[in-house]
């Protein structure tokens, strides 16, 4: 582990059935998950909890997050981003719905959607077409990436004791 400078931000990185995801802290909230490694690992409490969660969720232990998050965006993005954190795990709204009910045009709640600092702690992966389609995915191996967290979620609200 390399000592952290007081310009770093600790980062933590874990291996998942979709490759590599780094985790990034900043003023004691998660602020970032990105495919791939991160350069440095810097281990705080926080970013322990978020692995371990990310961690139960992969294997289906866990659908849903208690976690300190703050995604830096627009107002306008950071709404859209709390739209899609009320979507119930296993279950998928259209871009039309949101952009119902936060007042908006789906053209543009796509478009925050796919700024989405946070994926899967913050579900875009929830946000489908209208025709019920996939629609894009910017994470991962994009549209494949999306279904695996539907599909995961699907089979986890099966099993009991899921939070």
């Amino acid at each position: 582990m390399v000592p952290l400078r007081s310009s770093d931000m600790p980062q933590l990185s874990l291996h998942t059935p979709l490759g590599e995801l780094t985790i990034s802290e900043d003023g004691g909230a998660i602020v970032a998950l990105d495919w791939g490694r991160g350069r440095d690992q810097y281990a705080t409490p926080l970013l322990r909890r978020a692995r371990d969660q990310l961690q139960d969720y992969f294997d289906g232990k866990r659908i849903t997050f208690d976690l300190p998050l703050a995604p830096a965006g627009s107002d306008f993005q950071k709404r859209v981003w709390a739209a899609l954190c009320a979507i119930p795990p296993g279950e998928t709204r259209s871009y039309a719905d949101i952009a119902r009910t936060i007042g908006s045009a789906p053209r543009a709640v796509g478009r925050a959607n796919g700024a989405n600092p946070i994926p899967i702690f913050i579900p875009c992966h929830r946000v489908v077409a209208a025709d019920g389609s996939l629609g894009g995915y910017s994470g991962g191996d994009g549209p494949a990436t999306k279904r695996h967290l539907l599909d995961l979620e699907s089979r986890a609200l099966l099993l009991p004791l899921n939070t």
